[in-house]
């Protein structure tokens, strides 16, 4: 924002005297800058050498595209005046024009101005000899012809063309007009302010409901998101209205680099878009002269909360100042119980007008714990903390740092801070943009911002550890040690700052931050035990088989204790719901109680309670009866049966059930049956989410394979049961060509599709020690239209047993685990077990 309030009024006096509206960074037709007047050609030509030229970048280059325009503009105006006759004319630029911010691709905002002397014809075809040079050139126009006195009634009616009209600059013609225009535009808004800020208000918070935060988004809109250009705009008006003013720190930088980045997308796409997709954001960072699309990323975001965090500010401030002209102070004291005096919070933080702000008597160069001990105040209050607040303990915190290791009430009062529930997330974000947050924890650095490509998550890294706290702070009292779940939530993603495996990282981390704040050596190791574990519960309950020893033992060992176990299993949950709505459902949340269960009874020496969903089913049983006697395969389709949604238990967070329908499928035992059933289902176009496989030997008659599903329809209705049944016949026989299908369909899709991102290279290991009965393959690839059938030919190919598998996909991220044996039902040896690796890599690579 390039205007405070006193700026502008400067700004207008100026005007005022020199008859003029241009602002002070932009020349008019009449300086010696830019190109002079072009003919359409020359325009062309020169416009196109502009966008070529490297050199005048960002803001200048901006700048002197409106140059060249404006001078271009106004030759045809001169000419086209000269050839209608029309007296009285003025072309001015509003909106993004009129500030002079002409992307690439910018549309051109133009109002022609007239006396009302001039007959219609006359008019009319002085707007032709403007516009249609415009339209020759493919420029997009926003155009109206209008007098002084008709554009101050349309914008009297119409709040974003009275927001345009702020932004008014004389072209061309007769500044008079153009000054008539501003003066009466501004006084209209100043007059209006108190009924329009609210409309304003409203239109900013609808926009963001339908294009989301911006510093959260992996596609974000520079413009529409919450955060972006249209919030910068709206904040300009706010200080035009001279109620109000916007904190200055860092928001022209932040408003700048969203202009740069959406200059770059334009010369990137060639098109008017504000949306900075995925397949453009590598070649938008080398425009930018920036290392990859992270960094891009990253820098959006960082500048989307500085003007986020300013439109909040300044909200809050529009809303108090509305309230005090509302109704006198001591009648507002009556009304409301608040503003009119100071309700103490905690020691050195009371509330006042709404916002949680320092007491008079508050010494924050004396007390260095103050900033922590106001933040836990305004988050249990569910109060915004002041921005003055944080201003005057961040300048204390400089010169009179909080001693390390911390005192205990410093800890004590950042975990009543993360133990907070949903207010955390307000004040955290506030400290986050004064800077106290990296003061207090400098590891976070890493983190702040710091993008998450694989879209199942729903935030940044840093705002994905405070919503992790968040969820935990709901599940606290299920644990003996809730401030070492929450201080665990807030740092088991704290290694994604660093290369390798995050988790690793972060236990090193997360023990050097525990010291950090003064947490015993017992604790601090738990802490770390935690955060290396953060993932253990899920990926084991999802992908290993649960009723082998192995398994269990091999959780245990890395847990430790049962409180420790306590505090992961809380972790586990509150690490899911905080990453999105795909990460969690009940479906998961009961294979990972399952698993604490069986690991908590393990380490109490005591033997895995019995469990009655551990053994097949009735339906399991009569399936696997049925093929037997018939000999082929039978299906069951089918949503699982449980109590009604409104009565059934669930996770708060979670999804009632998992993704999808159930699908189970008992086939007699013998070669291809997985291929081939996953075939059958990739050519129907059903998306397994997830899957297991067991062997089944109803009444010692033969085995049976039963296979599970978790699936869901890519578009469409499901399938009927009988197809299915058909085509799996068929695929099992040999008249079914399924590869040669999927390969047909791949084609068809290929031709349709727009050019395909980069994805990591799918890896296939062995996972060491886990299971003492068979090989534990696992492979971690891109989820794909027949990625499962393709594997599945590969271990057949290898010549290698299936005992049992586990399917689970997340997002566009499948992680399957196989647990194989040799044809004599032992475990395979290392080489045995290297070449199935290297078979499976080689199907899917």
């Amino acid at each position: 924002m390039t205007d405070s309030a006193e700026d502008i009024k400067s700004i207008e006096d100026a005007q005022d005297a020199e008859g003029t509206a241009e602002p002070d960074h932009l020349p008019g037709p009449h300086t010696p800058q830019g190109t002079g007047p072009a003919p359409d050609g020359g325009y062309a030509a020169a416009r196109l050498r502009l966008l070529q030229d490297a050199a005048p970048a960002g803001p200048a280059r901006r700048a002197a595209l409106a140059r060249l325009t404006d001078d271009w503009l106004g030759a045809l105006l001169t000419g086209a005046a000269a050839e209608t006759g029309v007296p009285g004319a003025a072309l001015v630029a509003v909106g993004g024009y009129g500030r002079g911010e002409l992307s690439p691709r910018s549309d051109l905002d133009l109002l022609l101005l007239h006396d009302g002397r001039a007959a219609a014809g006359a008019l009319a075809a002085l707007a032709d000899r403007l516009w249609y040079p415009v339209w020759d050139l493919g420029l997009d126009l926003d155009h109206a012809v209008r007098t002084p006195a008709e554009a101050r009634k349309v914008g009297r009616a119409d709040l974003k063309v009275q927001l345009g009209l702020l932004d008014a600059r004389h072209l061309a013609g007769d500044p008079a007009l153009t000054a008539v225009l501003r003066t009466t535009a501004y006084a209209d808004w100043r007059e209006s302010a108190p009924t329009r800020l609210p409309e304003l208000h409203d239109l900013c918070r609808e926009r963001a409901g339908r294009q989301g935060e911006l510093q959260y988004l992996l596609e974000p809109d520079l413009k529409e998101a919450r955060g972006g250009l249209r919030d910068a705009t709206a904040l300009r008006a706010v200080a035009a209205s001279w109620l109000a003013d916007a904190p200055r720190g860092g928001l022209e930088t932040a408003r700048a680099r969203l202009l740069d980045t959406r200059d770059a997308l334009h010369l990137v796409t060639g098109r008017a878009t504000d949306r900075l997709a995925l397949q453009e954001q590598d070649q938008v960072a080398h425009v930018l002269g920036m290392l990859d699309a992270d960094v891009l990323l990253r820098q959006t975001y960082e500048s989307a909360r500085t003007i986020s965090y300013a439109t909040d500010v300044t909200w809050r401030e529009v809303a108090r100042v509305l309230r005090a002209r509302s109704c006198r102070p001591v009648l507002r004291g009556l009304l409301h119980g608040r503003g009119a005096g100071r309700l103490p919070l905690a020691e050195g933080v009371v509330e006042h007008d709404g916002e949680a702000v320092l007491a008079r008597s508050a010494r924050p160069e004396r007390d260095p714990v103050l900033v922590l001990r106001a933040a836990a105040a305004a988050a249990r209050a569910g109060l915004p903390l002041a921005m003055h607040a944080i201003r005057r303990c961040g300048l204390a915190m400089a010169a009179h740092p909080l001693p390390v290791p911390w005192p205990a009430e410093a800890r004590e009062q950042l975990v009543t801070l993360l133990g907070a529930g949903p207010h955390t997330v307000p004040v955290w974000e506030s400290l986050e943009a004064e800077g106290i947050v990296t003061r207090l924890l400098p590891d976070w650095e890493r983190v702040r911002c710091r993008p998450q490509r694989n879209p199942v998550h729903t935030w940044t890294v840093d705002r994905h550890l405070v919503e992790t706290a968040v969820r935990a702070a709901a599940l606290t009292r299920r644990v003996h040690r809730p401030d070492l779940l929450l201080i665990a939530a807030l740092l088991h993603d704290i290694g994604k700052g660093w290369p390798g495996d995050h988790a690793v990282a972060g236990e090193t981390i997360a023990r050097d931050v525990a010291a950090r704040l003064g947490l015993d050596a017992r604790d601090a190791t738990v802490i770390a035990t935690l955060v290396r574990h953060h993932l253990l519960l899920t990926e084991t309950a999802t992908r290993r088989d649960l009723d082998d020893p192995a398994t269990v033992a091999a959780v245990a060992e890395a847990v430790g204790t049962t409180g420790t176990l306590e505090l992961l299993h809380a972790l586990t949950e509150a690490d899911a719901l905080a990453t999105g709505p795909a990460a969690w459902s009940t479906w998961r949340a009961g294979l990972v109680a399952d698993l604490a269960d069986r690991v908590a009874a393990h380490l109490a020496g005591r033997s895995r309670p019995a469990r009655a969903v551990a053994g097949p089913t009735p339906e399991q049983e009569r399936l696997a009866v049925v093929a037997r006697r018939t000999g082929g395969p039978v299906l069951a389709l089918h949503t699982p049966a449980g109590p009604p949604a409104a009565t059934a238990p669930r996770t708060p967070g979670a999804d009632p059930e998992p993704v999808g329908v159930e699908l189970l499928i008992a086939v007699p035992d013998q070669p291809g049956v997985l291929p081939a059933a996953a075939g059958v289902l990739a050519l129907h176009r059903l998306t397994v989410h997830a899957a297991d496989l067991r062997t089944l030997d109803p009444a010692g008659a033969g085995p049976v394979l039963l296979l599970r599903w978790r699936v869901a329809a890519e578009y469409g209705a499901l399938p009927q049961a009988d197809r299915l049944r058909a085509d799996l016949v068929r695929a099992l026989d040999g008249s079914l060509d399924i590869p040669a299908r999927l390969t047909e369909r791949e084609r068809a899709y290929a031709r349709h599709r727009r050019a395909a991102l980069p994805v990591p290279r799918p890896t296939v290991t062995v996972a060491p020690g886990g299971s003492r009965a068979a090989t534990v393959i696992e492979v971690r690839a891109q989820d794909a239209h027949g990625l499962l059938h393709r594997i599945g030919r590969a271990l057949e190919a290898a010549r290698v047993t299936v005992r049992s598998a586990h399917i689970s996909t997340l997002g566009a991220n499948a992680v399957d685990a196989f647990y194989v044996t040799d044809t004599a039902g032992a475990p395979l040896t290392a080489e045995r077990a290297a070449a199935v690796v290297r078979e499976v890599q080689g199907v899917l690579e």
